[in-house]
This record gives structure tokens, sequence and C-alpha cells, in this order.
């Protein structure tokens, strides 16, 4: 009896969340067909589930026109590669996550090799750029979508896409009970907590982090007795950081959950927050000529994905430069205490739960990969 032969599986995951999601699409894969060997750009989520890594998030990390202008000979330097590689590897798929400005421009420089190509977290082109919906048209052959919406909006341009629902309607089981987080931050269970999201990529943080500072002073200004928290991922560096706010390096999520109200820069965190219950006012801001950009080529109300999913206001978003510290803390101080904005806010996060559809997202992309893989 002969063995089967090992499926190669490059995927390009290029952020710290692409790099969650497939480290969960990976197991998920290899619990359908153990015999997979996985290669491509990911982070250390995906390296626990076995990936051979080429290139790693931290490096892959960026956003806004002029981002990734600066950037620019190191991102074609690591596009060649990429297709040196996959041309050496002869992959059975290869499974794209996210990352549109990377993995469109891959899929369109791959049309003249066979291997079939699996988007998984489509590109928000119905939010701007919808140009680039003729490149999924003409080079993917597979579009899984994650948000309730998305299935009708592809199909109605002419792209079959498959709805395995959204990662975050998977259940989450808290590494630690909320007595253990705050001992450990040496935390006052008595006292409200307030967790800072300033974002996953360094340009982000940087933008951010000193209007969230502000933003902090003002809030105990008025409420001494709120502690504040920053969740912070691997593959950033946040500074200054005054000793009366707590650090969280790992689990950010629990922070969440355990947090009272949090402020998030516009994200997967704003997301996290409604799915975890957890009051939250939006800030983002990116360079003045990435911002005109957006501001041009957006079609889209709102910029957190709470009130997109909604189609409301359903959280406050403080953008560009109505992104003052005075106008933040007040939206902050006006969602503790259980007051009614609280209350009409955590109102609406339950209707934003149930549209991401039930749990197993995971199992349902992988089966549909395998699916694809055997027709």
């Amino acid at each position: 009896m002969t063995n089967s032969p090992v499926l190669i599986f490059f995927l390009v995951a290029g952020e710290e969340s692409g790099d969650i999601h497939g480290a969960r699409l990976i197991r998920s894969l290899k619990k359908q067909n153990p015999n997979c060997r996985f290669v491509g750009h990911g982070g250390n989520h995906m390296k626990s589930e076995g990936m051979e890594i080429m290139e790693h998030v931290e490096s892959l990390s960026m956003m806004g026109f002029s981002e990734v202008i600066k950037h620019l000979p190191y991102m074609l330097r690591v596009m060649g590669e990429t297709i040196k590689t996959i041309e050496k590897l002869k992959p059975d798929r290869v499974i794209l996550i996210d990352y549109p400005g990377f993995n469109l421009r891959l899929a369109k420089r791959l049309k003249s090799l066979p291997y079939p190509i699996t988007y998984f977290i489509l590109p928000q082109v119905w939010a701007w750029k919808e140009k680039r919906i003729k490149i999924l048209k003409k080079y993917i052959n597979q579009s899984l979508c994650i948000f309730p919406f998305e299935q009708k909006w592809f199909e109605n341009r002419g792209v079959s896409a498959q709805y395995p629902g959204h990662p975050f309607s998977e259940p989450y089981v808290p590494e630690e009970n909320k007595l253990e987080f705050f001992k450990r931050h040496n935390l006052d269970m008595s006292r409200p907590l307030l967790v800072l999201l300033p974002g996953s990529r360094q340009q982000e943080i940087d933008r951010h982090w000193n209007a969230f500072l502000s933003t902090v002073d003002r809030v105990l200004k008025k409420k001494p007795e709120i502690q504040i928290c920053v969740g912070k991922t691997s593959n950033v560096n946040i500074g200054p950081i005054p000793k009366h706010i707590r650090v969280e390096n790992n689990l950010t999520k629990c922070a969440i959950l355990y947090a009272d109200v949090a402020l998030a820069s516009s994200g997967t965190a704003t997301l996290e927050c409604a799915v975890l219950d957890t009051p939250v006012v939006v800030c983002y801001k990116m360079s003045t000529l990435s911002w005109l950009l957006i501001k041009r080529m957006s079609k889209v109300p709102y910029a957190s994905m709470v009130n997109l999913i909604a189609e409301k206001r359903v959280v406050p978003e403080f953008l560009q430069s109505k992104m003052r510290p005075k106008s933040v803390a007040e939206a902050l101080l006006g969602l503790f205490n259980q007051s009614p904005d609280q209350k009409k806010m955590l109102f609406h996060f339950e209707g934003v739960r149930r549209s991401l559809g039930l749990p197993g997202v995971y199992k349902r992309a992988a089966q549909a990969i395998w699916k694809e893989h055997s027709l």
C-alpha cells in the first residue's frame, strides 16, 4: 500500500489578524487531511500550526498609500521571491488571506501558473476600489467571504462567493478569569477599567498613541478612579507608557472582555468589542495623503465594521482631524456606569452578533477548500 502524496498549500497572510485566521484555517485543514505541508508568509500563530514561514507579518504589516510607497523596494523584493518560491514548490493550492494590496497583485502575477487560488476574507471592494472586482473574477478560483452582506453583493457582480460565516462567531473561552486577570495586573476589581487598543501596525501606534495619552489624561481628571490597560500586539513598540497604565502583551481579548469601556483604532478590535459586549469609542488617523485618497474613493458612510454591519451609527467615530482628545474623552466618559448611551450601544451589539452567523467558520471554510480541491 503506497502512501498518498503530501499536499502543499502556499498561504499569504500579511497582518496580525490574518496570521490568527490563517492558523485556525490550517488547523481545520489538517483535521480533515493531516497529510499536508504549509509554506508561505505569516506569523507566530501560523508557525505554531506547522507552517514554514518565509516572511513574517511583523515586516509585512503596513497601511496607507504613503506607508506602502516608503517600503516599496522591500515589497517588490518580497513579491519576486514569493513568485519564485511558488514556481519551485508547485503547490496544490495558493490560499490568500485578506491583505489585498499585496495579494491581488500576487494573484495577477500568478496568472500564467497552473495553481488554483483560494481567497479567504475577500477585499472590501464594496467600500472602495470596486474596480478590484475584475481581478477577483479573472484570477481567483474560489472566493470565501466573512460578512453577511458580502455574498449577495459579490454574486451580483459576477463573483461566485461562498459565506462560511465570520470568525468572530466562534465561541471565546478566556485564558483566565476576571479575578486572575485583575490580580496579574494589580488592578482593583471594584474600580472601572478602560482598555486602550491603539492598533496592530507600528504606523498606527505612531499616529495614535500621543492622542490616546492625552485622552486618558482628560478621562482621569473627570474620573480618577478609572484604571487603564493597553492591549499590545507583539509586532509593535509603544512608548512612552506611563506607570499607571498596565500593559497586556498576550491576552488582549481578555482585556477587552473584562474592560468596562474600550478606546480602539478602527479595525478588527472594534468588532471584537461588539462581540465581547464592551462599549467602544473608535478613532483613526492616517497620513494626509492616504486620508484624501480614502475620502475620494470610499463608498461607505462609516469606518468601523460595527457601524457598517449595523447599517447605522452604533459606535462613535472620531476620524482624522476630528480625533481630538477632548471630544474622545467626553464620548468615553458617557459610556461608564450603565449610562443610557451604554445601554443603547449594547442593545445594538446584540444585533451585530446575530448577523455574524453560527460557530464553525474555519471548519466550513476548510470543507469548502477540500471540496474545491476534489473537483
